[in-house]
């Protein structure tokens, strides 16, 4: 677990399902023949066309059910085998709303009822398919949706949330509290009178919503809706299908789909962009995975006597190279682009990825649209077969198309290590964090002015241009940001916690790539210092909206930061030339702080000159700076355009604060 860089969500959910794991399969890619086609359910009222990859079957069946659990079968279909191990079965009569199984028979035994791989619609858990004429589920407008207008990805400033976290509270004002509809209503408040929920989100000022797994997981029994029941939905089942116990009735696949659109639809309306987080690089288990019932051991990868491999920690790894499984990949993303409208994906584990197969993937999705933003964590849990040079890890990224890695050079240097949350960082003054700021605050890109061998964790540049990083201080893995900095600061007042954190996401939203931020770091959110809070109940994961009220200059201070950052392009340059042309650090003598400059109108700024200067240590600290006269923008309390004056040729910066200035 040496390389593991973060927490892996709910990683035990899923050990105790894997009773095969060690089953040695032996699978040779060049024996399992390749379809080209289209697979799955394609309905229309006169003729509904089943088609699976079974390419090792001696015979599948089509069973039919009127209701998504329970009850007999009303009618039993023979597929017949057809080209590339592909098998079909045609219903000339309208089947609409009937729910299905397929049940695989290979090496003289059944294997069990499932859904196709390519399901896009399930009843209740999602242990039957659903035939939906998904026309019929597209919102009033659908067709007139459109994403709001991205010109760089680096202008996007990413919010990371929870479907269940953003409106389970009971303060939170939402009606459809844990529903993909509590963030289409509009205008929802606390008791407080502060804003909740999408009103929030657009108060806020943030670009894209990063919405944490939302397609149909294993863990949540959704016939339950009224037991506490929680997970961040790591354990995937059905790829293609919004989770049930999101929406107002899991019994319908109908209702599901709608009201993922609905949300997508409102957020779109409300200038928000939307980022799905998908885990393509394991199953919730193997044995009862769809996978494993069409074509046994050929999704998974294994290690060489035949036993299945986990780089993922959750007992399975899923074999992206083989062409079938590159198939599903590619053609489940361009499905959520395309019936759903989503604008991005965050690859869960990426690392676990073949180079190969991400290419594809971000090649085929930006020829339809440039600004879909591609990113993903850049490493594994542990060790995979699969060879490094050729997975997506953050040491690669050189080598993908317009994909990012999340940096935890940045991450790590501005709050301390992941693997000790004893340890400090550069904003709790840390003497050691200094250069994987600086690191960070060029995007991971070759800056001549960054020391390598001083960056704790990449020793070489690992971005081609900033697109390919993002920049952040905490996501919803380990500690919360003001949580860790509790943990590793146990005598530190409030206040100057409170500085710690403004100073460390300040670094984050002036620094260069693509900023992002975890839901509620704006309103200090804490977990109660659980860290791996993937199962733990509400009242550790939800979104607490008194604390909005309670810390309102805590929230003042991120949402002007943010519109800073949306107002000089200065800190968002898209391409590393630039930032090599336009960005200077000034040496400062000293290892708690750092000051740079941002010349010459960088990327069409209208501020001739940007300033800033950063103070990790608790005491005021004097830094010297190109004479003229200055005017402070922000004092790491507020933005002020206005500002006041300051002149000389050094200023007095006071602790843990960031300083932004312009001539």
């Amino acid at each position: 677990m040496s390389i593991l860089k973060s927490a892996v969500a709910g990683v035990m959910v899923f050990m105790a399902l894997n009773s095969v794991a060690s089953v040695q399969i032996i699978i040779k890619p060049e024996k399992y023949p390749v379809y080209n086609g289209e697979l799955g359910v394609k309905y229309s009222a006169k003729k509904t066309v089943f088609k699976v990859w079974a390419p090792k079957a001696s015979a599948v069946k089509l069973r039919l059910y009127d209701a998504g659990e329970g009850g007999s079968p009303i009618k039993e279909i023979d597929l017949v085998k057809k080209n590339g191990g592909s098998w079909q079965a045609v219903i000339n009569y309208n089947v609409k709303n009937k729910y299905y199984t397929f049940q695989v028979m290979q090496d003289g035994k059944w294997s069990l009822e499932a859904p196709d791989i390519y399901a896009k619609a399930v009843g209740v858990n999602g242990h039957r398919g659903m035939v939906v004429d998904l026309k019929a589920t597209d919102p009033q407008g659908w067709n007139k949706d459109k994403s709001p207008k991205l010109k760089k990805l680096t202008d996007a400033v990413i919010y990371e949330l929870h479907i269940r976290d953003i409106s389970i509270d009971p303060n939170s004002g939402i009606k459809n509290k844990g529903k993909f509809l509590g963030l289409t209503e509009a205008n929802t408040k606390s008791p407080d009178g502060q804003a909740t929920g999408l009103a929030h989100l657009k108060e806020l000022g943030v670009t894209h919503v990063h919405i944490l797994p939302a397609f149909d997981f294993n863990s949540i029994d959704e016939t339950k809706p009224n037991e506490k029941q929680y997970n961040w939905g790591y354990d995937p089942l059905n790829y293609n299908v919004p989770e049930g116990s999101y929406s107002t009735n899991p019994y319908d696949g109908n209702v599901r789909i709608k009201e993922f659109k609905e949300m997508v639809q409102a957020l779109h309306a409300n200038g928000l962009r939307v980022i799905l987080d998908v885990v393509y690089n394991h199953t919730a288990d193997i044995a009862h995975s769809s996978y494993t019932q069409f074509a046994p051991g050929y999704f998974y990868r294994h290690n060489a006597d035949g036993s299945y491999s986990d780089a993922t920690g959750c007992g399975n790894e899923f074999a992206s190279e083989q062409p079938m499984a590159r198939k599903f990949m590619m053609e489940s993303v361009l499905y959520w682009v395309k019936e759903y409208h989503v604008d991005g994906f965050r690859f869960d584990l990426m690392g676990t990825h073949d180079i190969k197969t991400m290419n594809a993937i971000s090649d085929t999705l930006h020829a339809i649209n440039s600004s879909i933003v591609i990113y993903g964590e850049g490493w594994t849990a542990g060790a995979s077969p699969y060879p490094e040079d050729k997975r997506a890890m953050k040491k690669n990224v050189l080598k993908l198309h317009k994909i990012a890695a999340f940096s935890d050079d940045i991450r790590d240097g501005l709050k301390g290590g992941f693997s000790n949350v004893k340890t400090k960082g550069f904003v709790s003054g840390d003497k050691n964090s200094k250069m994987s700021v600086m690191f960070g605050i060029v995007a991971s890109v070759q800056h001549p002015q960054i020391d390598y061998s001083k960056v704790d964790d990449s020793k070489a540049p690992w971005a081609e241009e900033p697109y390919g990083t993002i920049s952040y201080a905490s996501c919803h893995d380990d500690n919360t940001l003001f949580d860790r900095l509790r943990i590793e600061n146990p005598d530190a007042s409030e206040a100057d916690l409170i500085k710690m954190d403004k100073l460390a996401n300040a670094v984050v939203l002036t620094s260069q790539g693509i900023a992002f931020l975890h839901s509620g770091e704006e309103m200090l959110r804490t977990k109660q210092l659980v860290a791996n809070s993937f199962k733990s109940p509400d009242n550790i994961n939800e979104i607490d909206w008194s604390r909005k009220a309670k810390y309102v200059e805590v929230f003042n201070y991120y949402k002007q930061m943010i519109a800073l950052r949306k107002d000089h392009p200065a800190f968002r340059m898209p391409t590393a030339g630039m930032i090599r042309r336009h960005l200077k650090f000034i040496e400062t003598d000293d290892a708690s702080t750092i000051a740079y400059q941002l010349t010459d109108h960088a990327n069409g700024d209208k501020w001739k000159t940007i300033l800033v200067v950063l103070n990790g240590s608790s005491g005021a600290k004097t830094v010297n700076i190109p004479t003229g006269n200055w005017t402070l923008v922000s004092d790491g309390n507020k933005v002020d355009d206005a500002g006041k004056i300051v002149s000389g040729q050094s200023v007095t910066i006071p602790g843990i604060t960031a300083y932004i200035l312009h001539d």
